[in-house]
């Protein structure tokens, strides 16, 4: 019953962690990454759709990225998507092929999205925080029941701590590698 309580606290902590790996992932850092233009939507025939099954989607070179859609009528449609989300990219379309050129972030700019970054990794550590709450009251419960003895609380509870210690580490990780992408000229 313990193990359970532990090993279902350290799956949704290493969740936590991936989420904002994930999350971090569609942060622009001034270098071409596929996954800036993952998570747009395109209008295909009357559906939103992933941009990545409408189109193929290459990074050139560091500061670009080219999509090709496999339809050419698909063409319009991707740079609507594009124009609309909120990367503030400029298509540049050739035939059917997408150009996107990714500026350099300025100054200002690589400081607001470390901001953001700090914000994304306090809100995990919360989530984690919120994690090892849950199961610790999980453990309190089964003492209350007597199903457990002082001692196995103890136990658990300094057990859970240390996976909570462990993935805010992790999560300060992650924090700091994306700041040093972000601040890297």
């Amino acid at each position: 019953m313990l193990n359970e309580i532990k090993k279902d606290a350290q799956a949704r902590m290493t969740k936590s962690i991936e989420a904002l790996r994930h999350d971090l992932t569609k942060l622009r850092t001034g270098r071409a990454s596929s996954a800036l233009v993952d998570h747009l939507k395109v209008n295909y025939y009357g559906s939103e759709m992933p941009l990545t099954q409408v189109a193929s989607v290459v990074v050139s070179d560091a500061r670009s990225l080219t999509i090709t859609p496999w339809e050419k009528q698909m063409v319009s449609a991707v740079e609507k998507a594009i124009l609309a989300s909120d990367l503030g990219l400029t298509p540049n379309t050739a035939g059917t092929t997408i150009r996107i050129n990714i500026p350099a972030l300025t100054e200002e700019r690589r400081k607001e999205l470390a901001k953001h970054v700090h914000g994304e990794g306090e809100n995990a550590k919360i989530a984690i925080r919120n994690i090892r709450r849950d199961a610790n009251q999980q453990v309190k419960d089964l003492l209350k029941e007597k199903q457990i003895t002082e001692d196995e609380e103890r136990r658990t509870e300094e057990e859970i701590q240390k996976l909570t210690d462990k993935s805010i580490k992790d999560v300060d990780d992650v924090i700091k590698g994306k700041e040093q992408e972000l601040m890297a000229v």
